[in-house]
């Protein structure tokens, strides 16, 4: 990933998730990167009453988001 920031680095994680989760009529936005290493990001549309959305979280958007940045430690959604 060369010298992009571990912004650049999480956008472009969550840029590859988002045709899927446009798909069921949902997106992601990341809102901040804590001092302690956590990605807080925010689900919308569909995403956010959809009964898959804790199961996404970890299997979709944690991986992506740990394998883009490994230096993250947790990945929180705040409207989960």
């Amino acid at each position: 990933m060369g010298n992009l920031t571990l912004e650049n680095r999480i956008e472009a994680a969550l840029e590859e998730l988002r045709p899927y989760l446009r798909a069921d009529g949902g997106d992601i936005s990341l809102l901040e990167i804590t001092a302690d290493m956590t990605a807080r990001v925010e689900l919308h549309g569909a995403c956010v009453n959809c009964s898959m959305s804790a199961m996404t979280m970890r299997a979709g958007v944690e991986e992506a988001i740990k394998n883009a940045a490994p230096e993250i430690e947790k990945v929180e959604a705040v409207n989960l």
